[in-house]
């Protein structure tokens, strides 16, 4: 029985009742309905009624779902901060998030997995991939320049690892500083690889079969590679504005160590995709 005076007489943590997961799962939906609607939408076509209304609301919707999944991310680690600041999270708190950490990790190596396993399975199975008429990307062009992008991020976050490691808050800012930097210009390469691939795939309303079924797949598995490249990216800003305000400690910097985690298994990720899709091991012409 807890102390009223002392507390709780154990080590876990007990979270107080709050709105941010209602919040996120409502911003969530709002922006997956927004991005059915933007590919669904064909500028031909006519629209009425209701269908008509969401479909000129869909930049909104999805401009009210981000704010809303932005805000409610913040609130919700905002939480986390100050529960941490009041020391809540005690050792046996602190392995259970880093447990959830892994397990989380480990999710995602299964997400990214069936988009391999389609892959692979069109190379094995089609008369040729890519497709007769689909030209892919030149492996030492510009996914060359983003594999280098991303393997020195890697290098500098286990920079800034070390620095708060040992204590030192000027090297963790300056190496923090240069990841977040680069993973904003791998984001940067990839759109301008994106808005080449368009072009180069012909994607379009009339084409069928597996004419489409190439484009598809890589975009979507370097697309979801993309969005988590920017969501590491904002973990790693929120991690760096931690540490310029001294949120950050030698003491307790789980937050960035999890982000960082994040972050090499985002550069791991790329490393399969670049061997396996744009230097094309299962490529047959």
């Amino acid at each position: 029985m807890a102390d009223a005076h002392h507390g709780p007489n154990h080590d876990y943590h007990l979270v107080d009742p709050s709105i941010w997961p209602l919040t996120t799962s409502i911003a969530v939906g709002t922006l997956l309905f927004a991005a059915v609607l933007l590919f669904h939408y064909q500028p031909s076509a006519t629209y009425e009624g209701l269908m008509g209304i969401l479909i000129d609301a869909r930049w909104f919707l999805l401009g009210l779902g981000g704010a809303g999944f932005i805000a409610s991310v913040f609130g919700w680690w905002g939480d986390v901060i100050k529960e941490s600041r009041q020391g809540d999270h005690k050792p046996v708190v602190q392995l259970g998030l880093r447990y959830g950490m892994l397990f989380f990790i480990a999710s995602e190596v299964m997400f990214f997995f069936a988009f391999f396993w389609a892959y692979f399975n069109f190379g094995v199975t089609e008369e040729s991939w890519p497709p007769q008429g689909i030209e892919a990307f030149n492996p030492i062009d510009m996914p060359l320049y983003n594999t280098v992008i991303l393997l020195l991020s890697g290098v500098t976050v286990t920079w800034a690892h070390e620095a708060i490691r040992h204590g030192d808050r000027r090297d963790y800012l300056i190496s923090l500083g240069l990841t977040i930097l680069l993973g904003i210009l791998f984001t940067f390469m990839q759109a301008l690889e994106y808005q080449e691939a368009f072009g180069v795939f012909g994607y379009g309303p009339n084409a069928e079969g597996v004419v489409t079924t190439y484009p598809s797949v890589f975009l979507i598995a370097t697309g979801f590679h993309g969005a988590h490249v920017i969501i590491g990216t904002t973990f790693l800003a929120v991690c760096w504005f931690r540490g310029l305000a001294n949120n950050i400690t030698k003491e307790k910097h789980f937050g960035f160590e999890a982000a960082a985690w994040y972050w090499h298994f985002v550069d791991v990720v790329w490393l399969f995709l670049y061997v396996s899709i744009y230097w094309g091991i299962f490529d047959r012409g």
